[in-house]
């Protein structure tokens, strides 16, 4: 049986994701890169707590748009701040954490 190095918890009951989702800063920015292309930066998503290629997937697929995950950040084509917030929040973030700016 594998136990969490952090909580101390079997791994089918580490609770280590969900509270660093809830504790988690995360702001949503806009970026105007190369050739006027529109970017949905979001910042502040614990890389060590969370899976970020795995969160990132869930929200291309949600938004329908490309994108990556890099540096602890991730990346999204276009600009989607309107609709990120209700989409992180279903994946378990705090909505009072998450600012739109």
């Amino acid at each position: 049986m594998d136990i969490c190095p952090v909580c101390g918890l079997p791994k089918d009951l580490c609770v280590c994701e969900q509270i660093s989702k809830e504790s988690a800063r995360i702001t949503v920015r806009l970026e105007v890169r190369r050739f006027g292309k529109q970017t949905t930066v979001i910042e502040g998503i614990d890389p060590k707590g969370n899976n970020l290629q795995k969160i990132a997937q869930q929200l291309k697929s949600a938004l329908a748009c490309g994108g990556t995950a890099k540096n602890g950040t991730i990346l999204l084509q276009g600009d989607h701040r309107d609709l990120i917030k209700d989409k992180l929040v279903k994946l378990g973030f705090n909505s009072n954490s998450i600012e739109i700016q």
